[in-house]
């Protein structure tokens, strides 16, 4: 005799009947789960980062008062001086501070003590040998943020945990950025390719950190407010307010222009914004004109994340390929947006979780970070970015570490469960 169920019940069992019969959904992941990656990581670039100062035939120089002709550092798998490295000592120190391994720490402090010797030095190296480009040339002689805003940031954050040495280096690249960076006549940082004032929205990043960081130190107002400066004026000729996303770049005078939504460049202005958001004073006039535009940026690129998980080479186009690096730096800052309370729990931990499940599965047994964009210059053709080459190239080690740091730290204080991930308080 069939069972008579009441309407409600019936409905219930459709539903079970229906979840059993479907693809299971992405659950929460536990935060070991997600440590054991990036321990991964820091394995893998501990051994490919060695630091030292070597001779023409490989041999370690001790003597660091007499410069030698032959003298260069230690061959390494990634340069540790580039703005990709210097998010990376970045990262480490974000892992440090959710994890409490002091094994992030030290990766960065053995880096930065090798360059607060190894700087001086080859500036003397330098000066004896003045045809030669000195390895470490971009650190103690920058010409562009590139060379300098984002590694800077990284050293005063290495400074305040104690690393020694740093300041004369410091020093000498905030007066780079702040009185010797090209700019267009109304004060925006810009550079003079690919065509003349071009402004890049990558430079967000490799100006802002270093500069809060500088006025959070320093408690100097006049970098914070050269970094709300820079905030407004990008916000006025790369972001698209309608998409809530930046442009790779933007000339002056050209008419009509193209938009390019790349995903990592999009990803370092979204992760300028959480490092001035971090120590913007919360009396300060502009800050929430940084924080509305940032939230406006967020939900612009999470509304663009795809059913992996991961985001697109060009963020609004779904034919071109699926990028981890810029994936893991929005992944970071959606999680670490909610850990500050920025943003909401309920609407943005789930992206977040399904981000680092796509982001982490990048990571090969190795600790190589697959699928990331080679660099890119800014260009006006789409072709362009659809077709640059894919690897394992140094952007993706301090965005995904990044990434984990944060997700570690909101996977502990909250609880996402269910089907669908639903955020539940403690």
């Amino acid at each position: 005799m069939p069972v008579k169920l009441k309407p409600l019940s019936q409905i219930l069992l459709i539903l079970v009947l229906l979840q059993l019969g479907s693809p299971a959904y992405p659950q929460s992941v536990p935060p070991e789960a997600v440590k054991s990656v990036m321990d991964r990581i820091l394995t893998y670039v501990n051994t490919a980062t060695p630091v030292g100062i070597v001779d023409g035939r490989g041999v370690p120089i001790t003597d660091l008062k007499k410069p030698d002709a032959e003298a260069t550092s230690v061959k390494s798998e990634y340069r540790i001086e580039t703005h990709e490295w210097g998010l990376t000592y970045s990262a480490m120190l974000l892992a440090f501070e959710a994890t409490g391994d002091k094994a992030y720490k030290d990766y960065v402090a053995m880096r930065m003590e090798f360059l607060a010797t190894a700087v001086p030095y080859f500036q003397n190296y330098a000066k004896n040998f003045p045809d030669r480009h000195p390895p470490l040339e971009i650190v103690f002689d920058p010409k562009s943020l590139d060379d300098s805003g984002s590694l800077c940031a990284a050293m005063i954050k290495s400074s305040r945990l104690g690393v020694s040495g740093l300041q004369p280096i410091i020093d000498n690249t905030l007066k780079y950025i702040m009185t010797e960076q090209y700019r267009m006549k109304d004060g925006t940082f810009a550079r003079n390719r690919p065509l003349p004032n071009t402004v890049w929205a990558d430079d967000l990043y490799q100006c802002i950190p270093a500069l809060a960081q500088a006025g959070h130190v320093a408690g100097d107002k006049k970098y914070f407010d050269e970094s709300v400066n820079q905030v407004e004026k990008y916000a006025s000729t790369v972001f698209n307010r309608s998409k809530g996303l930046y442009m790779h770049a933007w000339v002056q005078d050209m008419d009509p222009h193209p938009e390019f939504y790349w995903a990592r460049v999009n990803g370092w202005a979204m992760m300028a914004f959480v490092e001035l958001l971090n120590v913007l004073p919360e009396d300060h006039p502009k800050r929430k004109m940084v924080m509305d535009l940032f939230k406006s940026h967020v939900a612009g690129v999470a509304g663009l994340q795809s059913g992996s998980g991961l985001w697109h080479q060009l963020l609004d186009r779904n034919d071109s390929f699926l990028e981890t690096s810029a994936s893991a730096m929005f992944t970071f800052c959606i999680a670490h947006a909610v850990n500050k309370g920025w943003i909401s729990a309920e609407v943005y931990g789930p992206v977040a979780i399904q981000a680092w499940k796509a982001v982490s599965a990048k990571v090969n047994d190795k600790g190589q970070v697959e699928g990331t964009s080679a660099g890119t210059s800014a260009a006006f053709d789409a072709a362009f970015y659809y077709n640059r080459p894919v690897g394992t190239g140094p952007h993706g080690y301090g965005s995904v570490l990044s990434a984990g740091a944060a997700m570690y730290r909101m996977l502990k204080e909250r609880r996402f469960e269910g089907v669908p991930v639903m955020y539940r308080s403690k």
